[in-house]
Order: C-alpha cells, then sequence, then structure tokens
C-alpha cells in the first residue's frame, strides 16, 4: 500500500499555513491541539523557571549582600590574592589599615604591600598550598603598620587546583601592650605579697632578736659581777702569799711550790682578764641584736657610715679565724636616715660573704668604698675571692638559696639585705670584677627613712 505523502504538511508552518486554504481533517486538527497543549504547557514551565529563577536570583543577591555586610563588619584585616599574589578583593578594615581606596588595591601583588624585612615568609603562603600563620608588618600611607598576626588558607577549585588565598590578621601590638602590662600587675603583686610575707617575717625575728638580748643580759650580769669579785679575791691571795712569803716558814715553803700557788696566782690575773673581755665582746653582740631588733619607733636616724661599716667589718671578722686584709674607703662626712641596726645588717653580711669568699685564697684582701655616686650614696664592698658563677646570678638574692656548704650558711643574710635595701628606697646588685672576685654594691637614697 503507498502512502501519499504529498497530502501531508512538511511541518506545523506548513499546517497553519494549510489550514486557511482547507478545512483540517480530524486528524490534522487532532494534531494540532496537541501542538497547542505542548506550547501551552512549555509556556506554562518557561513561566514557573522564570519565577524560580527570579526567587533564586533575590536569595542570591541577599546572599551576596549578607557576606558584603559581614566582611564590611569584620574588624580583622581580609584580603583575597590570586595564584600569583595579585589582590582580587579585601574589605574596609584592610583599605583602612592601608589607607587607600579599593580601585587602588585591587590587582597589586600583596607581597609588595608587606615590609621587606618580613616579605619572605609571607609569599610561602601566598604561592603554595598550604596553610600558615606569621607575624609581618604592611608598608602603609602613613609608614610602617603595627606589628599583625596573619593567617593564610589556600583557595582551591572544583578539581582542586591551587587558585590563591585568603589573608586574615589582626594587630597584636595593643595585645602585646596589654599583656605586658597584666604582667607587669601581676609581678607587682608577687612582689607586694613577698614583701608582706618578708616584712611579717622580719618582725618575728625582731621581736626574737629583742627576746634573746633581754634574756642573755641577765647571765652577762652575773658573769660580770662575779669575774669583778673573783678578782678582787685574786688581789687579796695574792697579797696574803706575799706576806706568808716574808716568814721563813720551810714547810709552806714547800706546800706553796708543790701546789704551784705562784703558777697559779701568776695565771689568774690573765684568765679573769680573758673572761671579762669575753663578757664585753657578748654584751657587745647584745648591744648589737638590740640594734637588729628593728624597732620602728627609732627607724629614722642620722647614720654614721664610716662608724656602722668600721663596726660592721670587726664584727663580722671576729668570728672567722683567718686573717684578712679589709681596706675601708668612706668620703668624709658621708651619712644618711634610716633604721641603723637594718644598715648595720646589710653590711655584715656582705662582708661575711666576701670573708667567706677570699678564705681560700693566697693573699685575701677586702675592699669596702663608700661615696656619693649619681645623688645617691653607694656602698661597694669587693673581694678577691673566685667570684659568682653564672648560674647563681639569678638565685642570688632568693631566700635559703646559698653556695656554702651544710652548716656554714643559712641562706637568708642576701635575701634579708636586699629586702631592708627596698625597703629604704634602694637596691643591691652582684657582679663579677674583671681581675677577678666579686663586688657587691648597695645603693641608698641620700634621704633613706
Amino acid at each position: 500500500m503507498t502512502v501519499d505523502r504529498r497530502s501531508r504538511p512538511e511541518n506545523i508552518l506548513a499546517l497553519a499555513a494549510a489550514s486557511g486554504e482547507a478545512e483540517l481533517t480530524d486528524n490534522q486538527e487532532s494534531v494540532w491541539r496537541e501542538v497547542v497543549k505542548r506550547v501551552d504547557e512549555v509556556y506554562s514551565d518557561l513561566l514557573r523557571y522564570e519565577a524560580d529563577l527570579e526567587s533564586k536570583n533575590a536569595e542570591l543577591e541577599e546572599a551576596q549582600s549578607f557576606i558584603s555586610s559581614v566582611i564590611a563588619s569584620v574588624s580583622d584585616i581580609l584580603a583575597v590574592s590570586d595564584a600569583k599574589g595579585g589582590v582580587i578583593q579585601t574589605n574596609p578594615a584592610f583599605l583602612a589599615l592601608l589607607g587607600c581606596d579599593e580601585p587602588q588595591l585591587l590587582g597589586r601583588n600583596l607581597p609588595e604591600l608587606i615590609v621587606e624585612d618580613d616579605r619572605a615568609q609571607a609569599v610561602q603562603f601566598l604561592h603554595g598550598c598550604a596553610a600558615g600563620s606569621c607575624e609581618l608588618r604592611f608598608m602603609t600611607a602613613h609608614g610602617l603598620s603595627d606589628m599583625m598576626a596573619i593567617n593564610f588558607s589556600p583557595r582551591v577549585d572544583h578539581a582542586g587546583r591551587f587558585v590563591g588565598a585568603v589573608l586574615t590578621g589582626r594587630p597584636i601590638g595593643e595585645l602585646r601592650r596589654a599583656y605586658q602590662a597584666l604582667h607587669s600587675a601581676h609581678l607587682d603583686l608577687q612582689q607586694a605579697q613577698r614583701k608582706l610575707i618578708e616584712q611579717e617575717k622580719m618582725a618575728s625575728l625582731g621581736r626574737l632578736v629583742a627576746g634573746v638580748a633581754h634574756e642573755l643580759n641577765n647571765p652577762i650580769s652575773f658573769v660580770y659581777g662575779n669575774v669583778h669579785v673573783l678578782d678582787r679575791y685574786r688581789k687579796y691571795l695574792a697579797e696574803f702569799f706575799r706576806e706568808d712569803e716574808k716568814r721563813e716558814d720551810f714547810e709552806t715553803a714547800d706546800l706553796r711550790r708543790r701546789y704551784r700557788i705562784d703558777a697559779i696566782l701568776a695565771d689568774l690575773e690573765p684568765l679573769i682578764e680573758g673572761t671579762l673581755e669575753g663578757a664585753r665582746r657578748v654584751s657587745e653582740i647584745v648591744k648589737n641584736l638590740r640594734r637588729l631588733s628593728f624597732n620602728r619607733a627609732h627607724e629614722a636616724q642620722a647614720i654614721d657610715l664610716e662608724r656602722t661599716i668600721g663596726m660592721a667589718a670587726q664584727w663580722a671578722a671576729r668570728s672567722k679565724r683567718h686573717q684578712v686584709r679589709i681596706d675601708i674607703e668612706v668620703a668624709p662626712g658621708l651619712s644618711l636616715r634610716g633604721n641603723e641596726g637594718q644598715i648595720h645588717q646589710i653590711f655584715v653580711n656582705l662582708i661575711d660573704n666576701a670573708l667567706d669568699a677570699v678564705r681560700k685564697t693566697a693573699d685575701p684582701h677586702i675592699n669596702i668604698r663608700a661615696a656619693t655616686a649619681d645623688g645617691e650614696i653607694e656602698i661597694a664592698v669587693a673581694d678577691n675571692g673566685i667570684g659568682i658563677a653564672d648560674d647563681s646570678f639569678d638565685k642570688l638574692f632568693e631566700p635559703f638559696f646559698t653556695t656554702k656548704t651544710v652548716g656554714e650558711g643559712t641562706g637568708l643574710g642576701l635575701w634579708i639585705s636586699y629586702s631592708i635595701a627596698r625597703e629604704h628606697g634602694g637596691a643591691i646588685s652582684a657582679a663579677n670584677r674583671p681581675g677577678g672576685g666579686a663586688i657587691f654594691t648597695l645603693r641608698l637614697p641620700s634621704g633613706a627613712q
């Protein structure tokens, strides 16, 4: 069966043209209706797609506006670069930091905006694929920026290829200053706490010393009184035996020789004098202990430095068995105001340490010099010993730190001396001498109290 194709339209347009010349057959009308239906469906889909597209576009614009507002509100700096380091986006904080407009910044090479000394560490992140952080400064219209803490994050495309980097950061200069202020306040608080503890310890030590000094007075009085009576009895006995010697009693003379009466009488006088000297020394120690009782009522007083240093050197040297040459050089008329007992204790502690330092030196020598320097009174105690070990400098003035053997020192001397110096508005420092040995320098204001 052969189909006549000439009677059919080639397409819809031909069908529409043909419809005007002849009536449509039932088959053609059915086709036409199907086409119109399809066109109507397509048109409806286009309208729906257009509405969806407009809605998505509005959402996209809203999201873009939200992101832009967030980026603009962020106080941290933000810059986006391409794979070559060129700036393609930034935020107002970064523009404000550099002092330029966005058109002037876009397209510029980001490393060129960084200080040359800090540029190398930034380039490795800008041209690499790894995240990282560093500290750097930028060159701004007003000079160098403050130090910034910068974080770098790589950007990749859908295929995972590196296409650039994102830079964020914030200034850390203010943060560091705040941290330093906090650290300083913490140190001040610790120092105040230590000072309160030290003051309480010193007050307790003062009460203890005052009590010991008071208790020692009674036995010293007994010794003084008994020794003076014993000396008087010695004189009576010596006179008696001199008178008895005039009589020619051979039996008595033999007894004197047998019991060594003459030798005993000869020894009694130096023994009694030595006992009195020891009692006088104990009495002097008690007086010094009283002076070291830190009586606040007598805190502000004029101190004759030459006399105080000389007495401290004499007291410190008495307790040592080895002989040491001590030279004292004090400027004439040098004095200050303060607690004499406390200042005296500083000198005793410094000189005592110097004496221990030169104990094994062939020619031990200590030099004590006091003079004015830069409106302050400077007292230096120098020795020719072995000096101070490097690892000991940081711990010299800590309580209970000592380089002496067990039983020779408590480690409180320098700590107490340092505390007293601070209370008087001064300070103590230590150093090694170029020629060998150590030197401790006490500085006090001339009007110290």
